[in-house]
């Protein structure tokens, strides 16, 4: 057999093949023993190597580029929503930038911003780490108005802490921040934060009563109310303007769907004439409460300007609730009571709502005396607790007269701008 080179330096009349022929004749003719190669035993190596090299900066450039956008994803803003998962007291954490701490994990909460698995970044793992044994969630909404210290939600986790049975139940709950601050702020003292952003609104500043701003949060909540149901999460809402003094869900109806709190109570839980108080609600998940969301959040285009509660008080008569099936109670005020109408038994008091009140330093005032009250009254001893007759000291700031002078004042310059 021939064992000379396929190429010969000294030849001058060489056939010029095409380079792909020639690729598969020294590929396939077993004719040619190896050192006939194509390329000689120096040239392979170096193409390998650099087919090698090519190969790893690409992985180098694609791991980058996605560490960069993971990074820009983490910090808030361009997601809708963005939760956390476990609260820590360390801060060994290098990042001191506070937007890029939203996904940090202390390796309790699974998750976190190492994995880049998207749905961290879902509610429903937040809801899923909040949740009780029957998929039950507490949820509260808070802006930056309402976050800051000694202000509103310092009152409502006090509450919590200071009640009959309710301090377990701040594990259940899910604090909903509708701006960074806010956040933020939920990060540094709670387990279950949760960022809702609605992109091109802002609610960091206090929204008076039914301003835009007020009834775009107000409808806000409902549709994030809707997709907690869809998940199939049972909830408590309650505006963090309540107190918490007992454990409410021995008090809820095991009947009903849908129940909720009254600004006034006729005497019957089944009557619709009651007045409801969309601030607090216990909800079951299933087809009827789903349903029922979306018609009340669809509803508001009906009524175009009212809020959340004005509407449910135009469709509780409506008979699409009927057809629903939809089983709707309301609470007593002697258990869940507010400005409007307190609770007159301290002995039966599970929540009370500072409702009824414009103003954010008017709340203030008659939350810290409604407090006091409380604690004054834990502090009796069993018998004088039994038979006291203690009343509430509020309202006292908070009153109906503000809210009529507020609603009035709306009123004139609606009719001046129709005029």
């Amino acid at each position: 057999m021939n064992t000379a080179p396929l190429f010969r330096p000294q030849t001058t009349t060489r056939r010029k093949l095409p380079v792909p022929t020639r690729l598969l004749r020294t590929r396939f003719n077993p004719s040619f023993p190896a050192s006939t190669s194509m390329f000689s035993e120096s040239t392979f190596p170096r193409a390998v190597l650099v087919l090698v090299a090519i190969s790893i900066s690409a992985l180098i450039l694609y791991g980058a580029a996605d560490s960069l956008r993971f990074n820009s994803s983490s910090s808030g803003y361009p997601f809708n929503i963005f939760p956390s998962h476990r609260y820590s007291n360390n801060s060994g954490s290098s990042n001191s930038d506070p937007k890029l701490s939203i996904n940090d994990d202390d390796g309790g909460g699974g998750g976190g911003g190492g994995d880049g698995d998207g749905d961290d970044y879902k509610l429903e793992k937040v809801l899923k780490e909040a949740a009780m044994e029957d998929k039950t969630v507490i949820i509260a909404t808070l802006n930056e108005a309402w976050a800051a210290p000694n202000t509103i939600i310092d009152l409502f986790l006090e509450s919590f802490r200071t009640g009959q049975g309710t301090r377990r139940l701040l594990n259940h709950l899910v604090i909903v921040a509708l701006d960074r601050k806010a956040y933020r702020r939920c990060m540094e003292f709670h387990a279950h934060c949760f960022a809702l952003v609605t992109e091109g609104l802002d609610f960091h500043d206090e929204a008076y009563f039914m301003t835009p701003a007020y009834l775009e949060m107000m409808w806000r909540r409902i549709d994030l109310l809707r997709s907690v149901l869809q998940m199939g999460y049972n909830f408590v809402f309650t505006d963090a303007d309540i107190m918490w003094f007992r454990d409410p869900f021995p008090r809820f109806y095991l009947d009903a769907d849908f129940q909720i709190a009254c600004d006034h109570f006729l005497g019957n839980s089944s009557d619709v004439q009651n007045r409801p108080n969309g601030g607090f609600n216990y909800v079951k998940s299933n087809n009827r409460t789903i349903e029922f969301y979306k018609f009340w959040y669809s509803s508001r285009e009906t009524y175009p300007g009212y809020h959340d509660q004005d509407v449910l008080n135009f469709i509780k008569f409506d008979p699409f609730i009927e057809d629903l099936g939809l089983k709707m109670r309301f609470l007593d005020t002697a258990f869940f009571g507010g400005l409007c109408e307190p609770s007159k038994d301290l002995n039966l008091v599970c929540t009370m709502h500072a409702n009824c009140c414009y103003g954010l330093d008017s709340k203030l005032h008659d939350l810290r005396i409604m407090l006091q009250d409380w604690k004054f009254f834990l502090s009796l001893p069993p018998t004088l607790k039994r038979s006291s007759s203690m009343l509430w000291r509020v309202p006292q700031n908070c009153s109906l007269n503000s809210l009529r002078r507020y609603d009035s004042s709306e009123k004139s310059d609606q009719q001046s701008l129709q005029h």
